[in-house]
């Protein structure tokens, strides 16, 4: 079996975006990251984020509330956020605190900032096929990781096991658009197995440690996972049996050094994304 490195694909995108950033004039784009509390996912991935941008030539600033800032406090800062005439792009790390209405706060997002694709203006997009939306940062890194090592869409049987509007919902339309032949399946499908066993694409993305093992896997098939979990020794795993898939897939990602990986090159392509269309609309 092959391993499917996400740092290879990363370091492609790096000399795409490179590349386009000598289009901008000297235009260095900026990141917003707005963090509430201090979650220690939300910290780690806002430090990861930020290391990524600095590597790739792009700005990023901070923006960090107390946990138990009120709705009406934290609705306020992100708008001025939002308008800032400084700020590219924007990634809102979630889940927020119970008090603060997601809903209300991405109804302000302005979609062409909203990088990793949470507001309606950007889900309509993806959903209608529109390229000017920003799909989720995670479901594109998925076809990001099949387009950099020359893998086949077209026509593929593809299975998608989880249907979050994060991965699952996203990446299922990325995928049709791409001409696969999609089937989205979750924890309850009934014989889930079988349908995933019949995939040529298999994607785990349900959010359950080791879920998958090689009894789901087809022979020959590709697998690209999603979960970010902890097992029971403590350390990072993900949504499938990666040991036990060796005979039976072709190639998997790994966790950590997969998928993951790219995530976060594929928001810094987004940013330049934003900043691009914002020097053309200026001009």
């Amino acid at each position: 079996m092959i391993t499917l490195k996400g740092a290879d694909v990363s370091a492609r995108i790096k000399e795409e975006v490179q590349d386009a950033l000598e289009k901008l004039d000297g235009i260095v784009p900026q990141l917003a990251i707005v963090r509430v509390g201090e979650n220690p996912d939300d910290v780690s991935y806002e430090r990861g984020a930020t290391r990524r941008m600095e590597k790739f030539g792009l700005g990023v600033r901070s923006f960090v509330f107390p946990a138990d800032i009120s709705h009406e406090a934290f609705r306020e800062a992100f708008v001025k956020i939002n308008q800032d005439p400084e700020v590219t792009g924007i990634l809102l790390l979630r889940p927020l605190p119970k008090q603060i209405r997601e809903k209300d706060i991405m109804q302000v997002m302005d979609p062409d900032k909203d990088l990793d694709g949470i507001c309606q203006g950007n889900i309509a997009r993806v959903f209608a096929g529109d390229e000017s939306g920003f799909a989720p940062c995670t479901a594109e890194a998925v076809v990001e990781v099949l387009k950099a090592n020359r893998i086949p869409i077209t026509g593929k049987r593809v299975t998608i096991v989880g249907r979050s509007m994060v991965v699952g919902k996203p990446l299922s339309m990325l995928m049709l658009k791409e001409n696969a032949t999609v089937t989205i399946c979750h924890t309850r499908t009934a014989d889930l197995k079988a349908a995933c066993k019949n995939a040529e694409i298999l994607v785990a993305a349900a959010g359950r440690a080791k879920m998958l093992d090689a009894e789901y896997v087809g022979k020959g098939a590709i697998v690209l996972d999603v979960g970010i979990n902890v097992d029971e020794n403590g350390k990072l795993c993900g949504d499938v049996d990666f040991d036990s898939i060796h005979n039976v897939a072709s190639m998997a990602t790994p966790v950590p050094g997969g998928v993951g990986a790219v995530t976060t090159a594929v928001l810094a392509k987004h940013l330049l994304r934003a900043a691009l269309r914002k020097s053309k609309e200026q001009k």
